[in-house]
């Protein structure tokens, strides 16, 4: 007889289809397959700050600073502001990272030292150029209260005269008109040149651009001598507002062209791509497309070259010389700045004459935000167009 066939096998907890005994899922995890309690992994919040960041970035700044007043002013021999502003800054980092090591880990104690290196270096840096402001406009605020200190120039004025009389029209219509022609000259050159280097490019361009690098560390002292030699002793130029406004453009050439350069590299390739696909030409596409995009940044490089060539006083001295007397003809006759106006007074050593140096940096400083907050404004994209 044949033996009975043998009946299937069992089937066990874990088999493929099934689940184990009493719902539990994989190994590791809790029932029906989710995490027990405690382990789950929840992520880590970027870029917002939680009620525990905020005790504990103020309870480390308020220990910090005590113990600092304790080491550095009590127990210690030292002195000096700056130095217990580093000793306070070192140790709140030291304390931050202890107070968050023990309920983070690692990698976010990193992140938090990290973040507050980054905002402590913005603050040092927002710190010093707000410091340089009030300051300036203090010292200055003996000067610039006066009418005739705008409208007024310094023909006739000794240098220990009040303030009440004299002023510095002549100096702010140099500068403004010596720092326009210079962008005239420099802006189309430069914005010229770093067209030629990121959209033609060749073996050219990288001597082009090699040269440029070079021309941004030029001595200012050297582009006086430059342009003294070629346009003042070769073409008898004669020495005015308009050479200086030459010297100055030389300054300002490398970096608007430099920067220029870097911002025009940003621009996508698909943009081209896009208008060279429509039957765009290459001219087109960079009047058209590649340039409007990359106006704020070309705004920037503007400010770049004028805060560089607008506080040049050598360029300045060499090519048109200090006078005292109103002249709005830049092919004529010497023409004064502020920066110049600046050098030059230093040499009389009169209290009231050092008062109208601080109003002129005042009015320069002034001048400079002023250009700054115009140009930004101008380069915002217009309103309907991306």
């Amino acid at each position: 007889m044949s033996a009975p066939p043998a009946s299937p096998p069992a089937k066990t907890a874990g088999a493929p289809g099934h689940a184990p005994a009493g719902g539990a899922g994989p190994a590791g995890t809790g029932p029906a397959g989710t995490a027990p309690a405690g382990t789950a992994d929840r992520p880590r919040l970027v870029g917002s700050r939680t009620a525990d960041d905020r005790v504990a970035v103020f309870g480390s700044l308020a220990g910090s600073l005590g113990l600092t007043w304790i080491a550095y002013d009590r127990l210690l021999p030292f002195s000096g502001r700056f130095g217990f502003l580093i000793c306070w800054y070192v140790l709140f980092l030291g304390l931050y990272a202890a107070v968050s090591a023990l309920s983070h880990p690692r990698t976010e104690v990193v992140d938090r030292l990290v973040t507050a290196g980054v905002h402590g270096a913005a603050g040092v840096v927002f710190l010093a150029v707000l410091s340089t402001i009030i300051y300036t406009f203090a010292e200055g605020r003996h000067a610039i209260v006066h009418l005739n200190f705008f409208t007024h120039d310094m023909a006739g004025v000794a240098p220990t005269a009040p303030l009440t009389q004299g002023g510095i029209s002549h100096a702010i219509t140099g500068t403004l008109i010596e720092i326009g022609i210079a962008v005239v000259i420099s802006l189309p050159l430069g914005v010229g040149t770093a067209v030629f280097i990121t959209e033609v490019g060749g073996r050219f361009a990288r001597l082009v651009r090699t040269v440029v690098e070079a021309m941004t560390a030029l001595p200012d002292i050297l582009a006086g001598l430059f342009i003294y030699t070629t346009l003042i002793v070769r073409l008898g130029v004669e020495s005015s507002g308009f050479a200086a406004a030459c010297a100055l453009s030389v300054m300002m050439l490398p970096i608007i062209a430099r920067s220029s350069e870097v911002v025009l590299r940003v621009v996508p390739g698909g943009l081209r791509e896009a208008s060279l696909a429509l039957g765009a030409s290459r001219w087109r596409t960079v009047w058209k497309v590649v340039l409007p995009t990359a106006r704020p940044g070309l705004a920037t490089a503007l400010i770049l070259g004028i805060a560089r060539g607008i506080g040049e006083t050598a360029p300045v001295l060499l090519t048109s010389g200090a006078s005292t007397f109103f002249n709005a003809n830049p092919f004529h006759e010497p023409m004064n700045s502020l920066p110049l106006f600046i050098f030059s007074g230093f040499e009389s050593g009169e209290t009231q004459y050092a008062e109208r140096l601080w109003g002129a940096a005042s009015v320069l400083l002034a001048i400079v935000l002023v250009l700054f907050v115009t140009a930004r404004a101008l380069a915002r994209s217009r309103p309907g167009r991306s």
